[in-house]
């Protein structure tokens, strides 16, 4: 009786993960992509405004600020189109993960409760948090199968059958 609940609650959460899974993972990969595509769009259109927030506010380790900025708008316009098409998956949800992590503890204005207090409270920088949640799904589980990655996998395992077999 137990064994038979517990296989049929396995194979219920597992088509449940089937269902849900692409589509939840694709929804993440688009929200983070959206959010850090627009910010660079923002440090796009105004650089001088950008430069200075760069020089004054913001106060990125170890590289200068003008180079900051710079750095900064490029890997927000473009690292998110491989977020959200899933290309390059875990290692550009790394990446940008680290990015966050250095974004948020870059910016002062993000956490006026103090940075480890706002890390573990509910209010400091909870944007950042939440996409660092979902990038960490992505670290997790990869893009999905709503992504380039398992397009490109898919037809490399079609195209390995395909092969003649020697031996």
């Amino acid at each position: 009786m137990i064994q038979c609940l517990g296989s049929g609650y396995r194979r219920a959460t597992e088509r449940l993960q089937a269902w849900l899974g692409p589509p939840t993972l694709l929804f993440m990969r688009i929200w983070v992509a959206l959010a850090f595509w627009q910010a660079g769009v923002v440090k796009f259109e105004d650089p001088m405004g950008t430069q200075f927030l760069f020089n004054t506010m913001y106060h990125v380790p170890l590289l200068p600020p003008d180079f900051a900025a710079v750095l900064g708008t490029w890997i927000e316009l473009i690292v998110p189109w491989f977020i959200a098409l899933g290309l390059l998956g875990r290692p550009f949800a790394v990446f940008l993960f680290v990015y966050n992590i250095i974004a948020f503890s870059s910016f002062p204005g993000l956490w006026p409760h103090g940075f480890w207090h706002g890390l573990f409270g509910t209010t400091d920088f909870a944007d950042h948090k939440i996409w660092g949640l979902m990038l960490m799904a992505v670290i997790a589980f990869g893009p999905g199968t709503l992504s380039v990655d398992a397009l490109i996998g898919r037809a490399a395992h079609h195209s390995h059958s395909r092969l003649p077999q020697s031996g």
